[in-house]
């Protein structure tokens, strides 16, 4: 999830801009979500949210494969609008938050795969599990930012992960293994040291 993701967005849309070297860029917190979903006994689709990242992104203009992605986050800033079952999925049953409290993600690859979009592999670290996953990622916006007056760049993703690979199954298949996430992100120039 972590997830996600990044680079690609970016690597994507920012392939006419010149640069000279690698640009790092930081993520906004404040803008940026993982929504996940999955579907509850056959009767409906229940919906969750993550948020509050840190992470940066590498950026290489003259080989966009060669840009990275690392973020984390905590376990337990899920919100899934019913009290009960969040502190439900923060226990051992699913995310284990008190022995696994960070989420994470680090880019291996990025293959572009037009000029907006990408693929992103990379290693999930999820309940104390890792994995790799893929996310295809659309780069949404680059450009200044019109009140923070920096480049700033936004894109989305998705993915799909199996909660067994995570040692989360519980109750599948009725409650289905295969989850559905979407990640939005932006994230900005960081300053020069």
């Amino acid at each position: 999830m972590k997830s996600l993701i990044l680079a690609a967005g970016l690597a994507l849309g920012m392939t006419t801009i010149a640069h000279a070297a690698t640009e790092e860029y930081t993520l906004d917190a404040s803008h940026s979500q993982i929504v996940f979903d999955y579907n509850h006994l056959g009767f409906s689709t229940t919906t969750g949210m993550f948020s509050g990242f840190e992470g940066t992104i590498e950026f290489d203009a003259q080989d966009p494969s060669k840009s990275s992605v690392s973020i984390e986050f905590p376990a337990d800033s899920l919100i899934t609008g019913w009290d009960a079952r969040t502190k439900h999925f923060l226990t051992a049953d699913f995310f284990d938050a008190e022995a696994n409290p960070e989420i994470s993600f680090k880019s291996t690859s990025i293959e572009v795969t037009g000029e907006k979009t990408g693929k992103i592999t990379g290693d999930l670290t999820l309940n104390g599990v890792t994995k790799p996953i893929t996310i295809d990622a659309t780069m949404t916006q680059m450009g200044e930012h019109p009140m923070e007056k920096k480049p700033w760049v936004g894109f989305d993703g998705t993915t799909v992960i199996k909660r067994s690979d995570f040692d989360m199954g519980m109750y599948a298949p009725y409650v289905s293994d295969d989850v559905q996430v979407r990640i939005s992100i932006e994230a900005m120039k960081a300053a020069a040291e």
